[in-house]
């Protein structure tokens, strides 16, 4: 059972928290985290692109020209994509990209995300996340004291002080707990909560398997 230290705000170590090693102490794959991030990715397009083939570019109703004697290759139609105004060949055309991953192999992937950040120390847990105002700088301090490059900030959004502050970040990103996602996970280099919120989220998981 990995035991997290527990900070204050200013930086200060001020107690621990054990965590379950069936969270946060698994065994990385590597394999289901890149399944995850795949879905995740191929989900956020679009699928719109569109292009006209030769059946619905207008005209080429006959021949351009005659079949012989013009000493040129023989043409059927001016919608053909040889001819400038014609259809296109081979274009791409609204598609579904999304992938299907089984909910255990989800399950596998945001654990082991979980387990990485753990395990490299790159898990941050505070004794409180309360903010007095709305103030970008406070939040951007508080990140840089922890030697974050990329942080990932999760608390819920009732914290209205804590959200209105992360918002402007340059690098750093706020997401709720109810959010957090393989993806955010290894794209931010630190993960930072309040350690009541490690511990409602470890045992939502663990409850996710009962």
């Amino acid at each position: 059972m990995p035991t997290v230290p527990v900070f204050n705000q200013n930086g200060q170590e001020v107690s621990s928290l054990s965590l379950p090693d069936s969270i946060f102490a698994i065994e990385v794959n590597q394999h289901a985290m890149w399944t995850v991030v795949r879905a995740q990715m191929a989900a956020r397009r679009a699928g719109t692109h569109s292009t006209k083939t030769r059946h619905f570019v207008a005209g080429g109703g006959k021949k351009p020209f005659k079949q012989k004697g013009t000493g040129g290759a023989r043409q059927g139609s001016r919608r053909a994509p040889n001819h400038v105004g014609g259809g296109k060949a081979h274009t791409p055309h609204p598609r579904d990209y999304t992938h299907s991953v089984n909910k255990k192999v989800r399950r596998l992937a945001l654990l082991s995300a979980l387990s990485l950040r753990a395990n490299e120390k790159k898990l941050v847990l505070l004794d409180s996340l309360t903010m007095p105002e709305i103030k970008t700088k406070t939040v951007a301090q508080l990140v840089t004291r922890f030697g974050a490059r990329k942080a990932l900030l999760v608390e819920a959004r009732e914290n209205l002080n804590l959200v209105l502050s992360a918002r402007n970040l340059a690098t750093s990103k706020w997401l709720a707990p109810e959010g957090l996602n393989v993806y955010d996970l290894l794209n931010h280099d630190t993960l930072i909560m309040q350690a009541s919120t490690a511990s409602a989220l470890a045992d939502r998981l663990s409850k996710a398997v009962r």
